[in-house]
C-alpha cells in the first residue's frame, strides 16, 4: 500500500472516532500519524522494510503494528471494525462545511442519514430545524455547503472531466510547434472520478502553449504560471494543471504523470535492479547519462517490459503480468457490435424508435436493444404490456426501413420490485428478444434484502442481464449495499450476464466488480443507457471500465453479433 492509502485510512479512522465522541488523544494520535504519513518525501514501504519505522514522527509501537499489518495483509482489522460501526456517508457528511462531526452524528442517530445526498434532501424538506442544536439559518447553512462541496470537491466525474480535459486540450493541438497534447493523471488511466486535470503537451517553445492556456474562456484564474507549468482553476472550480516539455522527453513525462503513483514505484524499482533511475524527465544510467524516450513504448522496453495500458496501472498485478507475457488482450470500443439499453419516447427517452436506430448505427454499431422501462418505473412513465406489443410492431418497420444494415432487438428494462418479483407477467416478457432487469428503487434496504432481490432477478427464467447491479449514482447517488460476490456467483450460476452501465454518472458494474465476475466466469454486457440520439457516444466510458477491469473480448456479450446474442438467450 502506498503513503496516501495508509494516511487516507488513518484519518477516515480518526474521523469515524471522532463521530464516536472518543478519547481526543487517540483521535489526535490518528490525525497526525495521517499527516506526517501523506508528507513523507520516501515511499513508507521503504522505511517499513529497513524496520524504520519509529524514525516517523507520532508514530509509536501501536501504529507500528498496525502499519505492518496493513503492509503485510493489505487490510486493517482495527479499521474494518470502526467502518462497520459508523455508514461511509455519515463520515462523507464531514467534507461538508459546517457539518462537524457532532453534527454528523446527530443526522445520522436522529433522522437515520447516511449520505450527502438524503443529507441535501432532508435540509430541503425541512427536516433539521427541529433537531437540539440546529434552527431554520443552521438549516440554510447546511445546503450552503452542500453546494459549496460540490463546487469545490476534489473528485470530479470521469464524463466531466473528459469533456473538459478535451476542450482545454483541442485549441492547444492546433498551435504551430505542438507535436502532442494528451491528458495524464486518473483521466488516462479512466478512474470513475478524477482529481485535478494533469494535462501534458510536447512542443519545443512553451511560452506560446503557456499563453493560449492562460487565455482559454473556461480559465477564471491562472493560479501559477511558468515555463514548464502553469495551474489555472475553471469557472466551475476545478483545478488543471498543463506542464510543456520537448517532444524528446515525451514517453518519461507521459507514463509518470499518468501514474499510479503505486505503479510508478514499482516501475522504479524495476528501473534500479537494471542500474538505471527512472524519473519524468528521462531514464538515468548510473554514469549520468540520459535515455531519452519520445514514446511509453521506449519506456517499458527499456525496463524490459511490454507497453501497459493506463487503464491498468494500478499495481494490481500487471507488472507481474507484463514481466510473464501474460497481459490480457483488452477489449476496444471497435470490438462492440451492439448496445444492450436505449430509451425512446415510449418511456423516458428523448427521441423516437427511428431516431434512436439511426444514431446507433451512425455510431458504428450493427444492432441495439430497446429497453424502456415497464411501468413499475413511475418517474419514467414506463410501458405496460400493450405498449411493448405495439413497440414490436415499430420494431420490425424500424428494421425493415434499416435494409439489414442494422437491427433493433426487442427488450425492456423491467422493473425489480421489493419482493424480488418481476414488473410484467411472464407471457409479455416471454414474447421479447432480450430482457433487461433493474432496480431503481429501495436503494436502501438491508443488505440481506437488496442482495436477495437482485438474485431473485438472476434467477428468473426469462431475464438476460441484470443492469446496474448497485443503483448508483457517482457524485449524487451511493449504491445499496449490496453483497456483490453473491450476486456475481448467481450469475455464474444460471448463466446471465451482468451490465457494465456505461453512462459516466453510473459504471456500474466497477472495475474491481468486473475484475471478480471474469474470475468467476460472468458474462458482462456494456450498455449505453442511451436516452438520447448523442448518447451512443459514451459507449467509450464502458469499455473502459472493462479495460481496468481486465476484460477481454471474449468476456464481453456486446463483441458477439445479434444471432450469437439470440442463441445464447435460447441456451440460457
Amino acid at each position: 500500500m502506498d503513503n496516501r492509502q495508509i494516511a487516507a485510512i488513518f484519518a477516515r479512522m480518526a474521523d469515524i472516532l471522532d463521530i464516536q465522541g472518543e478519547n481526543p488523544h487517540r483521535i489526535m494520535a490518528y490525525r497526525r500519524a495521517a499527516e506526517n504519513i501523506a508528507a513523507l518525501s520516501r515511499p513508507l514501504e521503504e522505511i517499513w522494510r529497513a524496520g524504520e519505522l519509529d524514525s516517523i514522527p507520532g508514530i509509536g509501537k501501536t501504529l507500528a503494528e498496525k502499519i505492518d499489518e496493513l503492509m503485510r495483509t493489505g487490510r486493517l482489522e482495527a479499521y474494518e471494525k470502526l467502518r462497520a460501526q459508523v455508514p461511509d456517508g455519515v463520515v462523507e457528511m464531514l467534507q461538508v462545511p459546517d457539518v462537524g462531526p457532532r453534527k454528523a452524528a446527530l443526522f445520522w442517530k436522529e433522522l437515520g442519514i447516511t449520505s450527502i445526498a438524503e443529507l441535501e434532501e432532508a435540509a430541503r424538506a425541512g427536516k433539521l430545524r427541529s433537531l437540539p442544536g440546529m434552527g431554520v439559518r443552521s438549516e440554510e447553512k447546511v445546503l450552503a455547503g452542500i453546494e459549496a462541496l460540490k463546487r469545490r470537491s476534489g473528485r470530479i466525474p470521469l464524463g466531466t472531466a473528459w469533456e473538459l480535459a478535451r476542450a482545454l486540450l483541442e485549441p492547444l493541438r492546433e498551435l504551430p510547434g505542438v507535436v502532442q497534447a494528451a491528458p495524464a493523471g486518473s483521466l488516462r488511466r479512466m478512474r470513475e472520478t478524477v482529481g485535478d486535470l494533469d494535462l501534458l503537451v510536447a512542443a519545443e517553445d512553451p511560452e506560446p502553449v503557456m499563453a493560449r492556456f492562460r487565455s482559454l474562456p473556461q480559465v477564471a484564474e491562472v493560479l501559477l504560471s511558468g515555463t514548464t507549468k502553469t495551474s489555472i482553476r475553471t469557472h466551475d472550480g476545478y483545478q488543471a494543471d498543463l506542464r510543456v516539455l520537448p517532444p524528446a522527453r515525451w514517453g518519461t513525462a507521459l507514463q509518470y504523470f499518468t501514474g499510479s503513483q503505486a505503479h510508478n514505484i514499482r516501475l522504479r524499482g524495476l528501473a534500479q535492479d537494471r542500474g538505471l533511475s527512472l524519473s519524468e524527465y528521462a531514464i538515468k544510467r548510473e554514469d549520468g547519462t540520459e535515455i531519452l524516450c519520445a514514446t511509453e513504448e521506449e519506456v517499458y522496453a527499456a525496463l524490459g517490459l511490454p507497453l501497459i495500458p493506463p487503464e491498468l496501472r494500478e499495481d494490481r498485478g500487471e507488472i507481474e503480468a507484463a514481466l510473464a507475457g501474460r497481459l490480457p488482450d483488452l477489449l476496444e470500443l471497435s470490438d462492440l457490435q451492439g448496445d444492450f439499453q436505449f430509451h425512446t419516447t415510449l418511456s423516458d427517452g428523448r427521441a423516437s424508435l427511428w431516431e434512436m436506430a439511426q444514431a446507433a448505427h451512425a455510431a458504428g454499431l450493427k444492432y441495439a436493444v430497446v429497453s424502456d422501462h415497464s411501468r413499475g418505473l413511475g418517474v419514467a412513465h414506463g410501458a405496460g404490456p400493450e405498449e411493448l406489443r405495439r413497440q414490436r410492431a415499430e420494431v420490425e418497420e424500424v428494421n425493415r426501413r434499416m435494409g439489414g444494415t442494422f437491427r433493433v432487438l426487442t427488450g425492456v428494462e423491467v422493473e425489480v420490485r421489493a419482493d424480488g418479483s418481476l414488473d410484467l407477467p411472464d407471457e409479455v416478457l416471454a414474447e421479447l428478444d432480450i430482457v433487461v432487469a433493474a432496480v431503481h428503487s429501495g436503494l436502501r434496504q438491508p443488505r440481506e434484502q437488496f442482495t436477495a432481490r437482485a438474485i431473485a432477478a438472476l434467477r428468473h427464467p426469462h431475464v438476460d442481464i441484470l443492469a446496474h447491479p448497485t443503483g448508483r449514482l457517482l457524485g449524487q447517488r451511493e449504491g445499496a449495499d449490496v453483497d456483490m460476490e453473491a450476486v456475481l456467483r448467481a450469475a455464474a450460476e444460471t448463466g446471465k450476464a451482468v451490465e457494465i452501465n456505461a453512462h459516466p454518472w453510473r459504471l456500474d458494474l466497477n472495475d474491481v466488480g468486473i475484475r471478480r465476475a471474469i474470475e468467476l466466469g460472468v458474462l458482462l454486457a456494456i450498455s449505453s443507457d442511451s436516452h438520447d440520439p448523442e448518447d451512443f457516444g459514451l459507449l467509450h466510458f464502458g469499455v473502459a471500465m472493462a479495460r481496468r477491469g481486465w476484460a477481454s473480448p471474449a468476456h464481453i456479450l456486446n463483441t458477439r453479433s445479434a444471432e450469437e446474442v439470440l442463441a445464447w438467450t435460447r441456451r440460457s
